[in-house]
């Protein structure tokens, strides 16, 4: 039974099928709009018919076949959540937030009693998670489903195992695509934004992570999903670093309050980026050559950190690494993009300090944390690196307690007006941060 509780899913998705399904709800897959058109009622996006019917005449969804086909043959199976039941949560955590996070920690709490939603500004490394503490172990207490969701799986995977040392006793699970657990009812649950297709009506309180990110941000299928993964009375609360315009309109006009953080919680600036002209950058790398601005900046950075270089994309990646090696054949050095099969080793081997330069796609511009590093940004004018990617990508840098040096370098052959935003957009939290306080000078 447990297994329905605020799901919408096939026959085939359900582990014990023959006992659940005689007591469940049956709901419809697909709605006939019009002669002309139907829509999915799992993702909500709209068809054309005569492009989606099968030989058998029944129609399907191509835009979430990802998870399974679903067509009008089908029926979807559901039971609501069970009323809230209060209990006792054990809440493990011993840290401390600073003024600026016990402030947004509180509003956020305050909001979510109300039955409020609210999206909180903080910076890159202001320590978004720890502030969200309080108030999940409050609706945990009041016997609330709580979701935790991103569209990152990489964000996912750093995010779980640090909620779920904060209750250590509550079961929890941990939902995204390449998953080897069969999924079980918990009351909290980290997810990637994709998941919540599979629920309906489940969650009291649900956070999205990184709202800014692909393929979240300006998505309808997602945003779709999260409509219909709330409960009627519930709070949605939007996390971000670098809010985009649509986003924060779309707030307003929904009378969404807004909780600012302009600081880290060690109290240091934001680093702001630097700007450096790399001449025929991309020939040059195609060409098997190291562009010399490259190199010298790496070498001085290198004596303080490592180093983390953000390049356009793969097949320079490739090319730019093999350039490297030939200029630094005694440092360890990796490359690691989307696509890569061992991702996650290669990030777990930065962290441990097996390489001291890593060389990365756009992958890395959120959800992870190195120690001691500083960042270049090859070619910060290519058109793949947007005014939140840069503001994202500069902000790997100087995320630890102690002080390490880090610099951010913007590499380019031709400034863009994302990069200048992105500049623009860091002195501005510094700016403020100053203001409220919470900034000291070094």
């Amino acid at each position: 039974m447990q297994e329905l509780w605020g799901r919408k899913v096939l026959k085939k998705e359900i582990n014990d099928n023959k006992s659940i399904i005689a007591d469940s709800q049956k709901l419809p897959t697909m709605d006939m709009l019009n002669e002309k058109e139907i829509q999915c009622l799992r993702c909500g996006q709209i068809q054309r018919k005569v492009l989606v019917q099968l030989s058998n005449g029944y129609y399907f969804c191509p835009e979430c076949i990802q998870l399974g086909r679903v067509d009008t043959s089908q029926e979807f199976y559901h039971l609501p959540e069970p009323t809230p039941i209060q209990r006792t949560v054990h809440f493990a955590w011993k840290g401390a937030l600073t003024q600026g996070q016990q402030a947004v920690s509180d509003e956020l709490l305050a909001s979510v009693k109300k039955g409020e939603s609210r999206m909180i500004w903080a910076v890159t490394g202001a320590g978004k998670t720890e502030m969200l503490f309080k108030t999940i172990h409050y609706c945990l207490e009041c016997g609330y489903r709580v979701g935790v969701a991103s569209p990152r799986v990489d964000v996912c995977l750093e995010l779980f195992p640090r909620i779920q040392a904060v209750f250590p006793d509550e079961p929890a699970i941990l939902l995204h695509g390449k998953m080897d657990e069969g999924y079980r009812y918990t009351k909290l649950l980290i997810c990637t934004t994709h998941q919540l297709l599979r629920f309906f009506q489940a969650f009291d309180v649900l956070i999205i992570d990184e709202v800014d990110a692909f393929p979240f941000v300006d998505n309808p299928l997602l945003q779709y999903a999260v409509k219909k993964a709330i409960k009627n009375k519930s709070s949605l609360i939007y996390l971000t670093a670098t809010p985009t315009e649509t986003s924060t309109k779309r707030n307003r006009q929904n009378n969404v309050q807004i909780s600012i953080l302009p600081a880290r919680y060690h109290r240091r600036a934001l680093p702001v980026p630097k700007t450096k002209w790399c001449h025929h950058w991309r020939e040059k790398i195609k060409k098997g050559r190291s562009p010399k601005q490259l190199v010298a900046k790496i070498r001085t950075l290198m004596n303080k950190n490592d180093v983390l270089i953000f390049c356009p994309s793969i097949a320079l990646m490739e090319q730019l690494k093999n350039a490297i090696e030939k200029k630094f054949p005694k440092v360890p050095l990796a490359c690691v993009h989307s696509q890569d099969s061992e991702r996650l080793e290669k990030v777990l081997g930065m962290r441990n300090k097996e390489y001291r330069i890593l060389i990365t796609s756009t992958i890395l511009e959120r959800g992870v944390t190195f120690d001691g590093v500083s960042v270049i940004v090859l070619g910060a004018n290519h058109p793949v690196f947007a005014t939140s990617a840069l503001v994202q990508i500069a902000g790997r840098v100087d995320r630890r307690m102690d002080y390490t040096a880090g610099e951010v370098w913007f590499l380019h052959d031709g400034c863009t007006r994302a990069m200048r935003e992105a500049i623009k957009q860091i002195k501005k939290m510094n700016r403020l941060g100053r203001e409220r306080g919470l900034i000291d000078e070094m």
